[in-house]
């Protein structure tokens, strides 16, 4: 299997999402991700009806390896020490001023390793008015003013899953790729930030440009209406999401599928500047007539005439389509600490190479013995 990043090792002090999310996605490439937990507990998203293994962990610790460490203990502070001097990266997400308590500062273990990449993941930034405040999830996303497009003015209500966490893992790790590929040149590691703050404004960016370049304050509709989106309930109660974009050609196949050829003859239906004008009204058009057949009458229609549609499917209905059994994309460790584990591999490819491989996410310390062995024998071999 493809692993581009074999030779990359990374010890992750992460906790939650966020730099958890970040050494995954490292992990997935390959890199040697060895989890430093606290030993009592570890990461408190382990924590779960009991047990230390829930699925919120799960999803974003597989490809680790964990020893349980507490750097504020003298002998687990040598040991850790032992470790960061061969390391390529160190990830942490804590809270600003925590680092320093913990002995794990940007300033000590790059003065131990000066290739060291460090990547540190704060909520508003390590600096400025807010940089003490503390960010979760939805607060990320409202700051950002990323949850206004998300949230139904006639139904105020958080939705979806934890987009600003995973977000800002992802652009952690982008920032260590250009980091690593930085050193080849000068040898030199560096401190990496990133804020959920920042890290959301900027997948926000289409909000901004509108308003910057046009002074366009977009709301949740914008997007699907210029878009031309749609979701519809079918007969049989499943639902089904329709994105017309501009070609016409999309909707006069969509007039054929429906059963109303002079429906492009309607004011709100006469061109794209009406349609986005007169979302409602063509919605409210369109909705009773997909009301009447199954959905999946409805997909095999709409694939004849090509209309772009989907249905909207859920997890389990996902794993089952062919295409997701094609390309392979649910993967599994047969051999997980508490039964096979799966999930969803990385959707990278190198040379057609799918990375099919994966080890379940540790147990608490899994790896202690290893782990303090391994570095036992660096610190003789030196």
């Amino acid at each position: 299997m493809a692993k581009p990043l074999a030779d990359v090792t990374v010890l992750e002090m992460g906790t939650f999402i966020t730099g958890p999310a970040a050494g995954m996605l490292l992990a997935d490439m390959g890199a040697d991700v060895i989890k430093i937990e606290r030993p009592d507990g570890g990461d408190p998203f382990r924590a779960f009806n009991g047990g230390l293994y829930s699925p919120h962990f799960q999803t974003y610790n597989r490809n680790k390896r964990s020893i349980t460490i507490d750097t504020r203990a003298p002998d687990d502070l040598a040991a850790f020490d032992r470790m960061i001097a061969d390391a390529d990266v160190f990830i942490q997400n804590f809270r600003p001023g925590v680092v320093e308590k913990l002995n794990v500062s940007p300033e000590r273990l790059r003065a131990i390793n000066p290739r060291l990449i460090y990547l540190s993941i704060s909520g508003f930034g390590a600096t400025g008015p807010d940089r003490d405040r503390p960010a979760f999830d939805t607060v990320a996303q409202a700051a950002s003013g990323f949850l206004r497009l998300l949230v139904n003015p006639a139904n105020p209500r958080v939705v979806g899953p934890a987009l600003a966490d995973a977000i800002t893992g992802f652009y952690g790790a982008y920032g260590v790729l250009a980091a690593l590929h930085e050193r080849e040149a000068t040898g030199k590691g560096r401190l990496v930030e990133v804020s959920m703050f920042e890290a959301m404004a900027h997948f926000n960016l289409d909000d901004f440009t509108h308003y910057l370049s046009e002074g366009e304050v977009m709301g949740p509709y914008s997007r699907p209406n210029v878009s031309q989106s749609y979701v519809f309930q079918c007969s049989d109660g499943g639902w089904i999401a329709l994105h017309m974009s501009s070609p016409p050609k999309f909707w006069e196949n969509l007039a054929q599928a429906v059963g109303q050829p002079d429906m492009l003859a309607r004011p709100e239906f006469a061109s794209r500047s009406a349609r986005i004008a007169n979302y409602e009204q063509v919605a409210g058009f369109l909705a009773p007539i997909f009301a009447t057949r199954p959905r999946a009458d409805w997909c095999t229609t709409l694939e004849q005439l090509e209309v772009p549609h989907s249905p909207v499917y859920s997890a389990p209905e996902v794993i089952a389509t062919d295409q997701a059994r094609h390309l392979q994309l649910c993967v599994e460790d047969p051999a997980g600490p508490h039964g096979p584990f799966r999930t969803i591999r990385s959707p990278v490819s190198f040379d057609g190479e799918r990375m099919l491989d994966v080890s379940a996410p540790p147990t608490l310390g899994q790896h202690n013995a290893e782990l303090v062995d391994q570095a036992a024998k660096v610190a003789a071999a030196e």
